[in-house]
């Protein structure tokens, strides 16, 4: 038996994770065991509504049996406006364990297919206007492991989500374009000429980043001085190392300043909550969740880590069955 053809007999329903860039999708079985993963980089911004089906059989056709339904969850910028067919965002307070009451079924051909879209999430507040598609599969994902969770959770990356969860359900969130403003200041201002790729396992990297986080949290509004300092700094300092160790001490030190900036930004938004929330719950990449830990425990705050993939299918296993449970 061919290893398709075992999988195609052992499939209960498929994940997928469609975001802007990108696709991840697994095979579960009926346990939730992963029976194999895929991914494709035909994301939201290179399709159009009428090729979602097309790329999503060309991904995991070979998965489905010949004959018969099979469920298949999707969240991300699949369901966004401009994706598949829009999931209208649910207003928080939402409940993590209800994201599929927000799922929607696309237009489909393939007999074979039975496909959800689910929902993101919004916040209307007056000067609080957000929007997330996607974490919160990964928050549910949290809740999926921990009923009835309370507290804080942080999801690193291009757009980091800090959300304030309460009995399983997200009561408030706030996005920062931390990521993106790194690698625009890294790759597209002055900085460009100075900063490299730092390895915070280097002693030297680890020290410069932690000592630019306590800087900029005693004083975030100097951090823009504070960037153009670290142009001055590579032209000046013959105290740094040459070559690429010059280049990643002072990337360490501008990851350090702008993580430290999101930092502060979030212990004024979220008052003591930051420090009474117990451990931050960080979800993600774990390199990348790794250097906010740093940051915190730096702060005086603890975290703990759940990986992104876990998180994102076991928030979409609880979207499957609440499905499930709606039929």
């Amino acid at each position: 038996m061919s290893q398709a053809h075992e999988i195609a007999e052992r499939l209960s329903w498929v994940a997928v994770d469609w975001g802007s860039s990108n696709l991840r999708a697994w095979a579960l079985d009926a346990r939730g065991e992963v029976l194999a993963r895929t991914d494709s980089d035909r994301g939201m911004l290179t399709l159009t509504p009428e090729a979602y089906e097309a790329e999503l059989l060309r991904v995991i056709g070979d998965w489905l049996p010949a004959t018969g339904r099979k469920p298949v969850r999707i969240c991300g910028m699949a369901g966004a406006r401009q994706g598949w067919r829009e999931a209208a965002y649910l207003p928080v307070p939402t409940r993590l364990d209800d994201l599929a009451r927000g799922a929607v079924a696309p237009p489909l051909d393939d007999p074979r297919l039975e496909v959800a879209l689910l929902p993101g999430l919004c916040q209307t507040a007056e000067g609080a206007f957000d929007v997330m598609r996607g974490e919160e599969t990964q928050l549910a994902g949290l809740v999926a492991r921990e009923p009835g969770f309370t507290g804080l959770a942080c999801l690193p990356g291009t757009h980091a989500k800090w959300a304030r969860l309460e009995a399983g359900a997200v009561t408030r969130f706030t996005t920062c374009l931390t990521g993106e403003l790194y690698r625009l200041l890294a790759r597209q201002s002055v900085l460009k000429h100075s900063i490299g790729d730092d390895d915070l396992m280097d002693p030297g990297c680890r020290e410069a980043f932690l000592a630019a986080v306590h800087e900029i949290q005693a004083a975030p509004a100097t951090y823009t001085a504070r960037l153009f300092g670290l142009r001055a700094q590579d032209l000046l300092d013959t105290g740094l190392p040459t070559g690429e160790a010059r280049g990643a001490r002072l990337a360490a030190r501008l990851s350090g300043l702008t993580i430290g900036l999101e930092l502060a930004g979030m212990g004024d938004e979220l008052g003591d909550e930051l420090a009474d929330a117990g451990p931050v719950t960080l979800i993600g990449n774990a390199a990348l969740c790794e250097r906010y830990a740093l940051a915190l425990e730096a702060l005086g705050h603890t975290s703990r880590h759940l990986d992104g993939e876990a998180a994102v299918l076991a928030g979409l296993g609880l979207a499957h069955h609440g499905l499930a449970a709606r039929r």
